[in-house]
């Protein structure tokens, strides 16, 4: 079995694999101040409670976003799983051509989900991860990731609503019974589901047209993409654990060869 770990700006997001079959997910917090003792134990507590004996991980792979965990987080995993883990980036093989102005600059998430969407379903594609941030990332028939949008997420939209306004409240993100809302928690719940919608539906529409496919196939995942989803005729796929699946993709792509982490041997978290 491997385990896979997608550490987002909210969330990390664990999976083990046997095979390509996702045996358990889990997660935890992305918390920057975390040492590797406590990274280390989390994971083993939930190892443990998914009955996953850490002797039966064979390897690790890890796409990270957020730098500053990733001491303490690989040493983690050294010192408690004792695997060395392979970390998207330079030096890893995807079998995907970043065909951008800046390839450096691609985060690994959204690398992660393009060989997932390329791999599983194939291209040309369009690929929407409704995260902390909401990305579309396109990739044609021959595996080459050409463009990519960048918006703010659902999550990050509702609370700059409420700290940046005196009265409107913290509320739950959820769609509204109607869009015609009548007080302000309805309303603030419709301009949030319903401009992600509309966004959603405008920002495909205009890609596939630039980008000359109008009939890409659109693949969507992320936390609150399965709500946006079933209101998108846009969108043709869900699938909640892309992310995790590309992570697996990857694994088996690079298992052949050692994973070069010297950058975090005998450090954690600074302070």
């Amino acid at each position: 079995m491997i385990l896979v770990a997608d550490v987002g700006n909210t969330n990390i997001t664990f999976g083990v694999f046997k095979g390509e079959t996702l045996k358990s997910s889990f997660r935890m917090i992305s918390r920057i101040e975390h040492t590797s003792d406590e990274y280390g134990m989390q994971i083993l507590s939930m190892l443990s409670l998914n009955g996953i004996d850490k002797e039966d991980i064979e390897g690790v792979m890890i796409a990270s976003v957020v730098p500053k965990i990733m001491h303490a987080l690989v040493n983690a995993i050294v010192k408690y799983i004792g695997k060395r883990p392979y970390i998207v980036g330079p030096g890893i093989k995807t079998g995907i051509k970043i065909k951008t102005d800046n390839p450096r600059e691609v985060g690994p998430d959204l690398i992660v989900d393009s060989v997932a969407a390329f791999e599983i379903y194939g291209g040309p594609v369009l690929v929407v991860d409704f995260g902390t941030a909401t990305t579309y990332v396109t990739v044609n028939e021959k595996g080459e990731f050409f463009a990519g949008v960048v918006s703010p997420g659902i999550r990050i939209s509702a609370r700059a609503l409420w700290e940046g306004t005196a009265k409107l409240p913290e509320i739950e993100i959820k769609k509204p019974d109607s869009i015609l809302a009548k007080e302000t928690i309805s309303s603030m719940q419709a301009g949030l589901i319903y401009g992600q919608i509309g966004q959603s539906k405008y920002i495909i529409t205009e890609m596939k047209k630039a980008s000359g496919c109008p009939d890409m196939k659109v693949v969507a995942t992320g936390g609150l993409g399965r709500l946006i989803a079933e209101e998108t005729e846009e969108i043709d796929i869900y699938d909640p654990t892309l992310t995790l699946k590309g992570l697996q993709i990857l694994y088996e792509k690079n298992r052949r060869q050692k994973p070069q982490n010297k950058e975090f041997d005998d450090q954690d978290h600074p302070e």
